[in-house]
């Protein structure tokens, strides 16, 4: 397992970063899309959809909606599209706290509905992110804090972790391994509001919310284990070996790119 990861990770990383950081702006919408896609596909499979053909038309409805956004707004500017998808993750934190006492999320239609938001949003706070000024040095924040929220997570719960963060929903995650996931985050954004030369008060803006992300983060982890302990499933596919589905990639991604990219239009407006 842990060989079959190690490959993947080296084979896959040159193609990603290429796509993040090396593209031009249509061609990084182009790519994110795909990425998107592969995960609508893991998605219909998640609300319950088995045969191929439903799953192809749920993927396809998903493609038709990217493209009339991108249609409507070329320039990738989908700020205001965003606060659905935050207030829709203030409802999912609830749902992850009182799970499974609380339904409103388990019928198949809803789990769809839910990925549409989900999915569209993630590609427009992406995209959205992409097209600001100093873009691609936003968007390896945003990564860096994903990715720093898990592995602080993950060795702070390996060594303090005791009591458990939601254990109806993923039983090895503790609130010590949250603390250490946060720690981490705050680590990385004053490694930026270092190398951006802030200002103090836009340093502690800029702190408070890279900490908002590594929140999210964890929520979209929580939430798609919920969706596959609901399904009864342990990954959300086999398409990259010894890692899962793009879902289990990018599931911190699709909550805290929203909250990240919002959180910072409105510094901008202040």
């Amino acid at each position: 397992m842990l060989k079959e990861r190690f490959w993947t990770a080296v084979l896959l990383a040159p193609i990603v970063l290429a796509g993040l950081f090396l593209s031009s702006f249509d061609v990084f919408k182009l790519f994110v899309a795909g990425i998107v896609l592969l995960g609508a596909w893991e998605w219909a499979n998640l609300a319950g959809l088995i045969p191929s053909t439903a799953r192809l038309a749920y993927t396809s409805l998903i493609a038709a909606l990217m493209a009339t956004l991108n249609y409507y707004s070329p320039a990738g500017e989908f700020s205001g599209f965003l606060w659905v998808a935050v207030l829709f993750w203030w409802m999912a934190a609830f749902w992850v706290v009182r799970y499974p006492v609380v339904s409103g999320w388990q019928a198949s239609w809803q789990r769809l509905l839910i990925g549409v938001l989900v999915l569209t949003s993630t590609w427009m706070a992406l995209v959205t992110l992409q097209h600001q000024p100093k873009g691609d040095v936003l968007l390896l924040m945003l990564l860096l804090l994903v990715w720093g929220a898990d592995i602080g997570a993950y060795f702070a719960g390996k060594t303090w972790g005791k009591a458990k963060l939601a254990p109806n929903v993923s039983p090895g995650k503790t609130r010590a391994g949250l603390w250490g996931g946060l720690t981490s985050c705050a680590l990385i954004s004053l490694c930026f509001i270092v190398y951006l030369e802030l200002d103090l008060l836009l340093g502690v803006y800029l702190l408070l919310i890279a900490m908002l992300a590594g929140l999210a983060s964890v929520l979209g982890d929580l939430f798609e284990s919920m969706l596959k302990r609901h399904r009864g499933i342990k990954d959300s596919s086999q398409l990259l070996p010894g890692h899962g589905g793009i879902l289990d990639r990018i599931d911190s991604i699709t909550a805290a790119a929203p909250v990240f990219v919002l959180c910072l239009h409105l510094l901008s407006m202040s």
